[in-house]
């Protein structure tokens, strides 16, 4: 399959959205506080690129209580995992042309 740079998807080119989509594609789900732990970030900074990838509709958010306190988790959507595998065979497909 030949995947050209136009499959790059720009949602993706962040590191920080590449590693939240790398994190929900491997798991069913990941709550807030355990991303942000993960991936070392702040409150703000970790909302911001959640925001972004929802605004794709490439993440679900699924929002709960757990007794009395609130807990948002998230999960890749079709659409998100369609996305970032088509992301990541132009990765690859860029890394086999650069072969000798």
């Amino acid at each position: 399959m030949n995947i050209s740079l136009e499959q790059f998807d720009k949602a993706f080119e962040n590191r920080i959205r590449l590693q939240i989509m790398s994190v929900l594609v491997a798991n069913e789900s990941y709550d807030f506080n355990s991303l942000k732990e993960l991936l070392d970030l702040t409150d703000g900074n970790l909302a911001s690129h959640l925001k972004a990838l929802e605004k794709e509709e490439y993440i679900q958010v699924q929002k709960s209580f757990i007794g009395r306190k609130p807990n948002t988790r998230y999960l890749a959507s079709e659409k998100g995992r369609a996305a970032f595998r088509l992301h990541l065979l132009a990765l690859e497909n860029l890394i086999k042309q650069q072969k000798l």
